[in-house]
C-alpha cells in the first residue's frame, strides 16, 4: 500500500497561497506608493500572479477597487501614498478653515458697525460748504 500524501500537498498549497497573497499585498502596496494606477493587470505582474486568482480573493479585489477609485477620480497624475493627507489632516485643515471664517464674519460685522456709525456721525454733522458753492454767491455779484 502506498502512504498517503495528501498532507504535504495541502501543506504546500497552503504555502503557495500565502506566499502569492503576500506578494500581491507587497506589489499593491508598492504600487499605491508610487503613485501609479492601481489595476488588476499591473497588481499581478507586480506579484508574479494571475488576474484571475486576484479578482477570486475578496478582499485584495476590494482594495484594488478601493485604491482605483481613490486615483481615478482626479483628473490630476495620482498622488503617491505619502504624500496623501490623511483623514485626521484635512479634519484639523478644516476646523482651522471654519476658525478662519468665524473670525473673518467678526471682523466683517465691526467693521460694518463701524461703517454704519461714521456714516452716522457723517449725517448728524452739518456740511462744511463747499468751495464751488460759496464762489457761486460772488460770482453772481460781479
Amino acid at each position: 500500500m502506498h502512504p498517503d500524501n495528501a498532507a504535504p500537498l495541502i501543506l504546500a498549497a497552503r504555502k503557495r497561497r500565502e506566499l502569492a497573497r503576500a506578494k500581491a499585498v507587497r506589489a499593491l502596496r508598492e504600487i499605491d506608493r508610487a503613485g501609479t494606477p492601481v489595476t488588476f493587470e499591473a497588481v499581478a505582474r507586480a506579484a508574479g500572479v494571475s488576474r484571475s486568482w486576484l479578482y477570486n480573493q475578496p478582499d485584495l479585489r476590494a482594495e484594488i477597487h478601493r485604491l482605483r477609485a481613490a486615483t481615478s477620480c482626479a483628473a490630476t497624475p495620482p498622488i503617491p501614498a505619502s504624500q496623501r493627507a490623511s483623514d485626521a489632516s484635512l479634519l484639523r485643515r478644516l476646523a482651522e478653515a471654519s476658525q478662519r471664517n468665524r473670525q473673518l464674519a467678526e471682523e466683517n460685522s465691526r467693521l460694518r458697525r463701524q461703517l454704519a456709525h461714521a456714516l452716522g456721525d457723517q449725517r448728524a454733522s452739518p456740511r462744511p460748504a463747499r468751495q464751488a458753492d460759496a464762489d457761486a454767491p460772488q460770482a453772481a455779484l460781479r
